[in-house]
């Protein structure tokens, strides 16, 4: 295995959540940018015993003040001297307020050197039809739009007000209170709504996760796209098998991931010395440094969570008898599932940094 570091020296910031047992939030991303090169700071914004797949949790939450404080406390010392900004999992819209204002403090310091930092936002709010988070949340997020450079939420994010909400929800989710103001069913309207935020919110750079169209049930697939200097979209697709298992820490690990293989694939460009690292607008979609990135992205979480859905399945099936005994408890069944279902990460640092490319991006027209 190569020892040599992708982005080594790289200095980010990493405000998510974090907890004690399992890999999601900073847990997740910390382990993956450190071991691919980077210098990571991370702040906290949960702490907590375990995941929230698990039902039951115990912890705390870091409010708006702590987070000020303790980037306060960087500040005043000269240690915010960094080159890239992750965030993911925030608790409430003062918090995100809180997270905004360091963002743009850190974009305002790099002014005078374009390129010079470099935001990557996951606006962790929800899934599959549900919010994870309460409703003033949503326009929290959407005034921090404008300030990142590249935001990767999933499809309920990117939309969130799918079909399958109901109507009360629709009508209070109002327009001012949704990010791309698009219902997203197919790839007409997946393209509308990235033009919306391309345009609307000057974003440079998109990904869209967990897409699920009913065109390719039995995949899934990842929308990127890098803006023209005019605001239109170069879109790209990139479909993987769908996995039967729920794990969780995936979007984390996602962001993380791409966060080390963009600013890679833009440094071979020789455009870490450009705002917002575009590229010129002859690229095409396909050949984008974004696309790339995901390329390996994908192939890399492919790979760790096949083999991770191999390992569950070897432990649940030696716990059969278990199981079985506990049938009439399906909350220690839950809880074995999903322990069992824990994203094995440490033992394949070598699939994230030399993965086989298995997948390869395509474009939208």
């Amino acid at each position: 295995m190569s020892t040599d570091l992708l982005v080594p020296g790289t200095k980010v910031f990493a405000v998510a959540s974090h907890v004690v047992y399992g890999y999601v939030g900073n847990k997740m991303a910390t382990l993956i940018m450190q071991s691919l090169g980077c210098e990571v700071s991370a702040l906290n914004t949960v702490q907590f015993s375990n995941h929230t797949a698990y039902k039951q949790f115990k912890g705390t939450k870091a409010s708006a003040e702590e987070i000020t404080e303790i980037y306060q406390g960087l500040k005043q010392s000269y240690l915010d001297d960094f080159d890239m900004m992750l965030s993911g999992y925030i608790p409430g819209a003062a918090a995100v307020k809180a997270v905004g204002v360091i963002g743009r403090d850190l974009k305002f310091k790099a002014t005078m050197k374009p390129g010079s930092f470099f935001w990557v936002l996951d606006p962790v709010m929800g899934d599959e039809g549900r919010l994870y988070v309460d409703e003033d949340v949503v326009p929290a997020y959407k005034l921090l739009l404008q300030d990142a450079d590249l935001i990767v939420p999933n499809q309920f994010e990117a939309e969130l007000v799918p079909p399958s909400l109901t109507t009360s929800y629709s009508t209070h989710l109002t327009e001012d209170r949704v990010l791309s103001s698009t219902s997203i069913t197919d790839l007409p309207s997946l393209k509308a709504a990235i033009t919306h935020l391309h345009t609307a919110h000057r974003l440079p750079h998109m990904i869209i996760t967990s897409v699920r169209l009913p065109s390719s049930s039995s995949h899934i697939s990842v929308i990127g796209s890098s803006a023209r200097a005019g605001g239109t979209p170069r879109l790209f697709q990139i479909a993987v098998p769908a996995l039967d298992a729920f794990f969780s820490g995936t979007g984390d690990m996602f962001a993380s991931l791409v966060l080390v293989r963009f600013r890679e694939a833009c440094a071979r460009a020789g455009l870490l010395g450009v705002k917002s690292w575009v590229s010129p607008d002859e690229v095409e979609a396909t050949d984008l440094p974004l696309a790339q990135a995901v390329e390996r992205v994908l192939s890399s979480m492919q790979s760790v969570l096949e083999r991770t859905k191999a390992e569950a399945d070897t432990v649940l099936a030696q716990m059969k008898p278990v199981l079985e005994r506990e049938e009439g408890s399906q909350k220690r069944i839950h809880l074995r599932k999903t322990k069992a279902l824990e994203v094995r990460v440490v033992g394949n640092i070598e699939l994230l940094r030399e993965p086989e490319v298995r997948f390869r991006a395509e474009p939208v027209e």
